[in-house]
Protein backbone atom coordinates (compact mmCIF):
# COMPACT_ATOMS: atom_id res chain seq x y z
CA UNK A 1 0.00 0.00 0.00
CA UNK A 2 1.03 3.63 -0.31
CA UNK A 3 2.77 5.01 2.65
CA UNK A 4 2.98 8.51 3.85
CA UNK A 5 4.73 10.27 6.43
CA UNK A 6 2.52 12.22 8.68
CA UNK A 7 4.31 14.41 11.46
CA UNK A 8 1.88 14.74 14.58
CA UNK A 9 1.14 18.62 15.46
CA UNK A 10 3.19 19.96 18.07
CA UNK A 11 1.79 19.01 21.42
CA UNK A 12 2.18 20.30 24.83
CA UNK A 13 1.93 18.33 27.92
CA UNK A 14 -1.98 18.76 29.51
CA UNK A 15 -2.62 17.79 25.47
CA UNK A 16 -0.90 14.61 26.10
CA UNK A 17 -3.18 13.97 28.83
CA UNK A 18 -6.27 14.25 27.03
CA UNK A 19 -5.34 12.49 24.33
CA UNK A 20 -4.04 9.75 26.14
CA UNK A 21 -7.63 9.08 27.84
CA UNK A 22 -9.22 9.09 24.08
CA UNK A 23 -8.27 6.22 22.77
CA UNK A 24 -10.53 4.56 25.52
CA UNK A 25 -9.37 1.67 27.54
CA UNK A 26 -10.55 -1.05 25.79
CA UNK A 27 -7.01 -1.76 23.94
CA UNK A 28 -5.24 -2.18 27.35
CA UNK A 29 -7.49 -4.91 28.82
CA UNK A 30 -5.58 -8.13 27.13
CA UNK A 31 -8.89 -8.82 25.72
CA UNK A 32 -8.66 -9.87 21.93
CA UNK A 33 -10.41 -7.11 19.66
CA UNK A 34 -11.86 -7.29 16.38
CA UNK A 35 -10.45 -5.38 13.46
CA UNK A 36 -8.73 -5.84 9.98
CA UNK A 37 -4.68 -6.19 8.13
CA UNK A 38 -3.54 -5.61 5.05
CA UNK A 39 0.42 -4.65 4.37
CA UNK A 40 2.62 -2.34 3.13
CA UNK A 41 6.29 -2.17 2.27
CA UNK A 42 8.48 -5.27 0.99
CA UNK A 43 9.88 -8.53 2.22
CA UNK A 44 13.30 -7.17 3.26
CA UNK A 45 11.39 -4.34 5.07
CA UNK A 46 11.77 -1.27 2.77
CA UNK A 47 9.99 1.56 3.76
CA UNK A 48 8.33 0.30 6.96
CA UNK A 49 10.65 2.70 9.62
CA UNK A 50 10.65 5.77 7.90
CA UNK A 51 6.49 6.68 9.19
CA UNK A 52 5.38 9.19 11.68
CA UNK A 53 6.81 7.26 14.52
CA UNK A 54 10.56 8.73 13.92
CA UNK A 55 11.92 5.76 13.94
CA UNK A 56 13.72 5.76 10.86
CA UNK A 57 16.14 8.05 12.44
CA UNK A 58 17.17 5.57 14.31
CA UNK A 59 21.05 4.28 12.96
CA UNK A 60 20.19 0.21 13.56
CA UNK A 61 16.86 -1.03 12.72
CA UNK A 62 17.74 -3.70 13.90
CA UNK A 63 15.51 -2.86 17.02
CA UNK A 64 12.10 -3.39 15.55
CA UNK A 65 13.19 -5.32 12.15
CA UNK A 66 9.93 -6.32 10.43
CA UNK A 67 8.53 -7.60 12.84
CA UNK A 68 6.34 -4.17 13.01
CA UNK A 69 2.94 -2.39 11.78
CA UNK A 70 1.39 0.59 10.67
CA UNK A 71 -1.82 1.73 13.46
CA UNK A 72 -5.01 3.15 11.50
CA UNK A 73 -5.79 6.47 13.21
CA UNK A 74 -7.96 5.57 15.47
CA UNK A 75 -5.12 3.26 17.49
CA UNK A 76 -2.04 5.54 16.21
CA UNK A 77 -3.44 8.03 19.10
CA UNK A 78 -1.58 10.78 17.39
CA UNK A 79 1.64 9.28 18.13
CA UNK A 80 1.39 8.34 21.71
CA UNK A 81 1.15 4.46 20.53
CA UNK A 82 4.32 4.31 19.13
CA UNK A 83 6.24 1.87 20.47
CA UNK A 84 3.34 -0.22 21.76
CA UNK A 85 3.31 -3.80 20.68
CA UNK A 86 0.51 -6.50 19.63
CA UNK A 87 -0.84 -9.39 19.18
CA UNK A 88 -2.51 -10.31 16.10
CA UNK A 89 -4.01 -13.51 14.39
CA UNK A 90 -6.15 -14.05 11.03
CA UNK A 91 -9.13 -14.79 12.07
CA UNK A 92 -12.69 -16.20 9.85
CA UNK A 93 -11.87 -16.24 6.32
CA UNK A 94 -10.39 -19.24 4.68
CA UNK A 95 -7.23 -17.36 3.58
CA UNK A 96 -5.74 -17.66 7.00
CA UNK A 97 -2.84 -19.60 7.63
CA UNK A 98 -4.14 -22.29 10.34
CA UNK A 99 -0.05 -23.23 11.07
CA UNK A 100 0.46 -19.63 12.78
CA UNK A 101 -1.95 -18.74 15.06
CA UNK A 102 -0.95 -15.30 16.26
CA UNK A 103 2.43 -12.73 15.87
CA UNK A 104 3.63 -10.31 17.75
CA UNK A 105 4.44 -6.93 16.40
CA UNK A 106 5.47 -3.28 17.43
CA UNK A 107 3.65 -0.17 16.32
CA UNK A 108 5.93 2.03 13.86
CA UNK A 109 4.04 3.76 11.91
CA UNK A 110 0.73 5.86 10.78
CA UNK A 111 -1.63 4.09 8.25
CA UNK A 112 -2.12 6.21 5.52
CA UNK A 113 -5.93 7.98 5.61
CA UNK A 114 -8.64 6.34 3.14
CA UNK A 115 -10.72 3.43 3.85
CA UNK A 116 -9.32 0.65 6.52
CA UNK A 117 -7.03 3.98 8.36
CA UNK A 118 -9.70 6.09 8.52
CA UNK A 119 -11.76 6.14 12.29
CA UNK A 120 -13.05 4.66 13.85
CA UNK A 121 -11.74 1.49 12.57
CA UNK A 122 -8.76 -0.73 14.20
CA UNK A 123 -6.30 -1.47 11.76
CA UNK A 124 -3.03 -2.55 11.27
CA UNK A 125 -0.65 -1.89 7.91
CA UNK A 126 1.69 -4.83 8.54
CA UNK A 127 4.82 -5.43 6.75
CA UNK A 128 4.39 -7.67 4.23
CA UNK A 129 7.09 -10.24 6.45
CA UNK A 130 3.92 -10.13 8.96
CA UNK A 131 1.59 -10.26 6.99
CA UNK A 132 2.70 -13.20 4.57
CA UNK A 133 2.57 -14.86 8.39
CA UNK A 134 -0.52 -14.92 9.09
CA UNK A 135 -2.11 -15.17 4.95
CA UNK A 136 -0.89 -15.09 1.48
CA UNK A 137 -0.13 -11.69 -0.20
CA UNK A 138 -3.13 -12.59 -2.59
CA UNK A 139 -5.39 -12.21 0.38
CA UNK A 140 -4.82 -8.16 0.40
CA UNK A 141 -6.84 -7.67 3.51
CA UNK A 142 -8.25 -9.99 6.08
CA UNK A 143 -10.27 -9.86 9.09
CA UNK A 144 -8.21 -10.23 12.71
CA UNK A 145 -7.87 -10.28 16.10
CA UNK A 146 -5.67 -8.08 18.41
CA UNK A 147 -4.26 -7.42 21.52
CA UNK A 148 -1.95 -5.42 23.86
CA UNK A 149 1.03 -7.03 25.41
CA UNK A 150 3.90 -6.23 27.07
CA UNK A 151 7.22 -5.41 24.95
CA UNK A 152 10.02 -7.15 25.30
CA UNK A 153 13.38 -5.31 24.44
CA UNK A 154 17.16 -6.35 24.78
CA UNK A 155 19.12 -4.13 26.29
CA UNK A 156 18.44 -0.42 27.60
CA UNK A 157 16.00 2.70 26.73
CA UNK A 158 17.74 4.37 24.06
CA UNK A 159 17.87 8.32 23.74
CA UNK A 160 18.69 9.58 20.15
CA UNK A 161 19.88 13.10 20.56
CA UNK A 162 18.67 16.10 17.92
CA UNK A 163 17.88 19.63 17.35
CA UNK A 164 20.35 22.80 18.29
CA UNK A 165 21.52 24.31 21.37
CA UNK A 166 18.66 26.17 22.49
CA UNK A 167 15.94 23.09 21.13
CA UNK A 168 16.57 19.79 21.94
CA UNK A 169 14.83 17.01 20.35
CA UNK A 170 15.43 13.53 21.86
CA UNK A 171 13.81 10.35 20.16
CA UNK A 172 13.34 7.35 22.80
CA UNK A 173 13.10 4.05 21.37
CA UNK A 174 13.84 0.57 22.85
CA UNK A 175 11.04 0.52 25.65
CA UNK A 176 10.37 -2.19 27.37
CA UNK A 177 6.85 -3.69 29.04
CA UNK A 178 4.33 -0.98 28.18
CA UNK A 179 6.64 -0.26 25.32
CA UNK A 180 4.67 3.51 24.26
CA UNK A 181 5.74 6.52 26.01
CA UNK A 182 3.25 9.04 27.94
CA UNK A 183 5.49 11.80 29.39
CA UNK A 184 9.17 13.05 29.31
CA UNK A 185 11.32 15.40 31.74
CA UNK A 186 15.15 16.09 31.00
CA UNK A 187 17.75 16.96 33.80
CA UNK A 188 21.27 18.67 33.14
CA UNK A 189 23.98 18.30 35.56
CA UNK A 190 23.25 21.38 36.71
CA UNK A 191 19.41 22.20 36.58
CA UNK A 192 16.56 20.08 38.45
CA UNK A 193 13.80 18.43 36.10
CA UNK A 194 11.89 20.01 33.20
CA UNK A 195 9.40 18.38 31.50
CA UNK A 196 9.52 17.91 27.86
CA UNK A 197 6.78 18.18 25.06
CA UNK A 198 5.77 15.82 22.72
CA UNK A 199 6.77 16.73 18.81
CA UNK A 200 5.63 13.84 16.99
CA UNK A 201 5.89 10.54 17.49
CA UNK A 202 8.44 9.37 19.64
CA UNK A 203 10.18 12.16 19.15
CA UNK A 204 10.25 14.71 22.30
CA UNK A 205 11.58 18.18 22.92
CA UNK A 206 12.53 21.36 25.11
CA UNK A 207 13.48 24.69 24.61
CA UNK A 208 16.48 25.27 27.20
CA UNK A 209 20.74 25.10 26.53
CA UNK A 210 21.63 21.84 28.22
CA UNK A 211 25.09 21.81 26.17
CA UNK A 212 27.74 20.83 28.05
CA UNK A 213 25.37 18.74 30.94
CA UNK A 214 25.21 15.22 31.79
CA UNK A 215 21.69 14.60 31.00
CA UNK A 216 19.46 12.47 32.24
CA UNK A 217 16.14 11.60 31.46
CA UNK A 218 13.10 10.44 33.38
CA UNK A 219 10.38 8.43 31.17
CA UNK A 220 6.77 7.15 32.39
CA UNK A 221 4.91 4.91 29.81
CA UNK A 222 1.53 4.60 28.85
CA UNK A 223 0.64 2.32 31.81
CA UNK A 224 2.05 5.44 34.15
CA UNK A 225 5.28 3.82 35.27
CA UNK A 226 8.02 6.19 35.76
CA UNK A 227 11.68 5.40 35.55
CA UNK A 228 14.98 7.50 35.80
CA UNK A 229 17.74 7.41 33.51
CA UNK A 230 20.99 9.04 34.94
CA UNK A 231 23.89 10.39 33.28
CA UNK A 232 22.67 8.59 30.00
CA UNK A 233 24.31 11.20 28.44
CA UNK A 234 28.06 12.19 28.98
CA UNK A 235 28.45 16.08 29.07
CA UNK A 236 30.49 16.00 25.57
CA UNK A 237 27.41 14.45 23.89
CA UNK A 238 27.00 15.15 20.39
CA UNK A 239 23.51 15.93 18.40
CA UNK A 240 23.02 13.61 16.13
CA UNK A 241 23.97 10.55 18.62
CA UNK A 242 22.07 7.90 20.53
CA UNK A 243 23.12 6.68 23.92
CA UNK A 244 21.91 3.85 25.33
CA UNK A 245 20.18 3.53 29.18
CA UNK A 246 22.12 -0.04 30.91
CA UNK A 247 17.91 -0.51 32.55
CA UNK A 248 15.33 -0.51 30.81
CA UNK A 249 11.65 -1.20 32.23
Amino acid sequence: MARSNCLAPLAIFMVLFVQSMSLGTDIYTGSWLDGHATFYGDMAGHGILDGACGYGQINNPGYYGLWTTALSVALYNNGLSCGACFEVKCVNSPLCYKTAPWIKVTAVDLCPGGNWCDPPLKHFDLSMKMFTTIAPISAGVVPIQFRRVPCVRAQGVNFLIKGSPNFLIVLVYNVANAGDVYAMSVKGSKTGWIPMSRNWGQNWNVGTNLGGQALSFRVTTSDRKTLDFINVAPPQWQFGQSYKSPTNF
